[in-house]
């Protein structure tokens, strides 16, 4: 959609996404595999101890990194998960399975008090309903490397590149802090912290380290997806069989998958808002993806995504009053604040979009 932050389109009309879609086929993944292999021997432990951090949740994409590292690579990860501030059962079970094969891994429950505050001011600033955990497996993680003299640090896939932002790192295997606080945080980090009532000292897990504190050190955070051509159902695919990783009963809220961003209830409110905001929810990601991939024409993507996309996450509603210490009609305000007047209106209390896909 046009009105995805970042996104630009070619004289064809053609996105950043599709684009990419195109040019993945032609690059010289020999060369990123030569680089990825310099970075891995730049990086291994001298000492014996951990020579990369790979961020985990139990689903398929930091499972495939780990996996490719590990096995591929004879890389010894130290995994890292931040614990969800709403966990779904078969997220934590996948996360035991994954465990249970052999890694070394490291959980982090940050103050759940914080979390809730932080989480609470980024639905209603930047209507961005997990912005404290959003914030924290980039901030947590790095602390976590840096605790264990870690330098190296992988993250699955960079979703500017694969579907439709920012492409000023598409040559690039590094990233940075500002990078991550301008795009992935949407230039609101500063804003939402601001206000949250704690000290650095208390907000420890959610704030960057100054360059004091990696004086003389050095971090590389880079994404998987650079070195190689990113697949999330081939991820998935290779989670099932070494992992035994398996996907929700139902497709899941809002689209017609069942394998992926399974570990937290918020994903369901975090594409609802995507929808609102932007006019394009969780289904018309998803079929963007599998059309990308080849595996969907773009009729039958049509066809879903006018069943799925726009799903009011009804069955979570009380779950996220309760976790929010909201009322439904303040929570709602929150909605209608972010809401996209030029694409819904709002009929018998549930917005409803005034366009039309063809």
């Amino acid at each position: 959609m046009s009105t995805r932050p970042r996104i630009e389109f070619d004289e064809r009309g053609w996105c950043n996404a599709c684009q990419w879609m195109e040019e993945k086929p032609k690059l010289n993944w020999d060369e990123r595999q030569d680089e990825l292999k310099r970075i891995l021997d730049k990086y291994r432990s001298k000492t014996g101890g951990f020579d990369c951090v790979v961020p985990v949740s139990g689903g398929k994409d930091g499972s495939y990194v780990a996996y490719n590292l590990k096995n591929k690579h004879g890389m010894l990860p130290l995994t890292v998960t931040v614990r969800p501030p709403l966990s779904l059962e078969v997220g934590n079970r996948n996360l035991e399975l994954f465990i249970e094969k052999g890694y070394d891994h490291v959980l982090v429950s940050p103050n759940s008090e914080i979390m809730r505050e932080i989480n609470k001011a980024g639905f209603v600033e930047m209507g961005s309903p997990y912005f404290g955990w959003l914030v924290s497996i980039f901030s947590t993680v790095i602390r976590v490397a840096l605790a264990h003299n870690i330098s190296l640090i992988f993250y699955g896939e960079d979703g500017e590149i694969e579907y439709g932002g920012s492409t000023e790192n598409k040559n690039v295997s590094l990233f940075g802090l500002e990078y991550m606080k301008r795009a992935y945080f949407e230039g609101g980090y500063e804003k939402v912290m601001d206000k949250i009532p704690y000290t650095d000292q208390e907000l420890y897990y959610w704030r960057f380290p100054s360059k004091s504190d990696i004086q003389g050190r050095e971090l590389f955070l880079t994404h998987w997806g650079y070195f190689e051509a990113w697949d999330p159902y081939r991820n998935y695919l290779v989670g099932k069989e070494h992992y035994g990783l398996s996907e929700s009963e139902e497709s899941s809220s809002g689209t017609f998958t069942n394998f992926a961003q399974t570990d937290q209830a918020f994903y369901a409110l975090h594409t609802y808002l995507m929808y609102l905001k932007f006019g394009f929810g969780r289904a018309t990601q998803d079929a963007g993806i599998e059309i990308r991939r080849g595996a969907m024409t773009r009729m039958q993507a049509l066809n879903l995504v006018r069943v799925y996309d726009g799903h009011y996450p009804e069955e979570f509603i009380d779950t996220y009053l309760e976790y929010y210490r909201m009322t439904l009609e303040e929570f709602d305000a929150v909605l209608d604040r972010w809401a996209n007047k030029d694409l819904f209106e709002k009929c018998d209390g549930r917005w409803e979009p005034t366009f039309v896909l063809s």
